[in-house]
């Protein structure tokens, strides 16, 4: 997909149009990085999340899920390190008197260099065709081992910097880099400095006797506390995980790129609890399944990577992100993290109560060790909204602008179309839909031509058309028009149910 601004433009505007995403309170002007979704992006989201929980939960024995609250104790934050940590290092521009977080800054330069990178390699393969060695020419050519070069050693200082708190250096990187402000081309820099991402909020009748609360800024804290309920009453033997999916809230300053940094946001995470000196066995592990799950959906290969993280956060001993292609470059959807036992040592601390596993094989007690995938509802959708809009030229030189949603996640899995609005058309229709919509979300649309509607239908991301005409009069049969292919194919009515449920079903995409 070509990584430019008009793609994301016409992403942003195609999802307004076709009712996946509005401005919150859009009346008033809005709320920056705060969005709602529509009635179709309610059905996307509901159903991206469905597919995470189903093959987290469902798919595996040894993993249950919770659905804790978004207002905690607030020592749950002290013990985690959010109340003192959860920081990002931010930096003015004096002239514009916009805001940027310094390492976002200086990973945007080190991705601009691996595309320039990318392009040499490119004109390489036109030049030499077949008889092209991509791995001898990244390893030999000076310009891609230069930029390549250039961007790795920026991004390990970034990271070295940052590990020892070193704000001035993190500032005197982006002048050596010779980074100027995105938007106006100043490089005219304020010192860089930490900013804490926590929404505050009171609990209590009187303003005196309030208690001072945070919105959770993760979900994965909600499991943590809740590690030895679970445990319990789940009979959980390790290795187990407990999943959640909910709303998330962090302050941030530089939200951005539409929905993939907002102040409100989803996350889907699952915390794998393991025994100590096992965690990097199964840290590979989830590295491999989530990926696959990401495969399954069909959006390309090519549009996935892994990033190993450089700078470690203070509890992990081994951190990947899966990171997307969006129309803006390749950035993190997915983090796979080795926690130790950080979390759970820190909240019996704490707390002053004990959150062990008495092992029986091993015949001891201790606090296991945690495996995290944490997941981006929000981001997920951008994923596969951004990958899935096309613009096709036909074989008749006309273009339609198609939504290839993977048909799993489609918010409306089939529209039913009447040829005419008489003769009894509508009516067979309304009865076709009222069967349908027992297993699946299905809509029926009479307005305007049946090509019109075929192109709104595409446009919107439906799956299949069914179209109703005189022959069905006769027969019982109607008329299976395919999205992606555009391919049409008779079959009888009562075939309908059983060939829309194949196409969608967990098991037909899962496996």
């Amino acid at each position: 997909m070509a990584n430019n601004d008009d793609q994301f433009k016409k992403v942003v505007s195609h999802a307004k149009e076709y009712g996946y995403i509005f401005a919150s309170s859009e009346i008033y002007d809005g709320l920056s990085a705060v969005y709602d979704y529509a009635q179709n992006g309610a059905e996307l989201k509901k159903n991206i999340r469905e597919y995470w929980w189903r093959s987290m939960v469902y798919m595996h024995q040894n993993i249950v899920g919770i659905d804790a609250a978004i207002l905690m104790h607030p020592t749950t934050w002290k013990a985690s390190g959010h109340v003192d940590a959860f920081n990002d290092p931010l930096i003015d521009n004096k002239d514009s008197k916009k805001r940027y977080r310094a390492d976002v800054l200086v990973e945007d330069y080190a991705e601009k260099l691996e595309q320039k990178a990318q392009k040499e390699i490119a004109k390489a393969q036109k030049r030499f065709g077949e008889a092209f060695d991509e791995a001898q020419f990244v390893t030999t050519n000076p310009r891609v081992l230069r930029y390549r070069g250039e961007a790795k050693a920026a991004v390990e200082r970034l990271a070295r910097s940052l590990e020892k708190e070193d704000l001035a250096d993190v500032k005197a990187l982006i002048e050596e880099l010779d980074i100027a402000d995105p938007e106006t081309g100043s490089k005219n820099w304020t010192e860089v400095r930490q900013f804490n991402l926590m929404f505050g909020t009171k609990l209590g009748a009187s303003a005196e006797s309030a208690t001072d609360l945070y919105l959770r800024p993760e979900t994965a804290q909600g499991i943590f506390v809740n590690f030895l309920n679970v445990q319990k009453t789940g009979r959980m033997k390790i290795p187990f995980g407990i999943a959640q999916t909910g709303k998330a809230f962090r302050n941030e300053i530089v939200a951005r790129q539409f929905i993939f940094r907002m102040r409100e946001f989803e996350q889907m995470e699952m915390q794998f609890f393991v025994r100590p000196g096992e965690e990097l066995k199964w840290y590979e592990y989830w590295k491999e399944t989530r990926l696959k799950w990401h495969l399954s959906l069909g959006m390309g290969k090519e549009n996935y990577r892994f990033h190993d993280h450089e700078k470690l956060a203070h509890y992990a001993n081994a951190a990947a992100d899966i990171e997307f292609n969006f129309p803006f470059g390749f950035k993190e959807l997915e983090g796979i993290h080795s926690r130790t036992d950080f979390d759970l040592k820190a909240h019996e601390q704490y707390s002053g109560k004990k959150l062990q596993f008495y092992d029986p094989e091993l015949q001891e007690n201790y606090v296991p060790y945690v495996v995290e995938t944490s997941i981006g509802l929000d981001r997920m959708f951008l994923a596969v909204l951004s990958n899935s809009l096309e613009e096709e030229t036909l074989d008749d030189g006309n273009t339609r602008t198609v939504l290839k949603l993977p048909a799993i996640l489609a918010p409306v899995k089939a529209a039913v179309l009447p040829l005419v609005k008489k003769d009894g058309l509508p009516e067979i229709a309304q009865e076709i839909i009222d069967e349908l919509q027992w297993e699946h979300n299905v809509v029926y649309d009479e307005k305007d031509a049946v090509g019109r509607r075929y192109r709104r239908q595409d446009a919107a991301g439906t799956p299949f058309c069914i179209t109703v005409d005189h022959q069905t009069l006769d027969d019982q049969t109607v008329t299976l028009r395919h999205r992606d292919s555009m391919e049409q194919e008779r079959l009888p009515i009562s075939e309908l149910g059983s060939k829309i449920s194949e196409a969608v079903s967990y098991k037909t995409w899962l496996a």
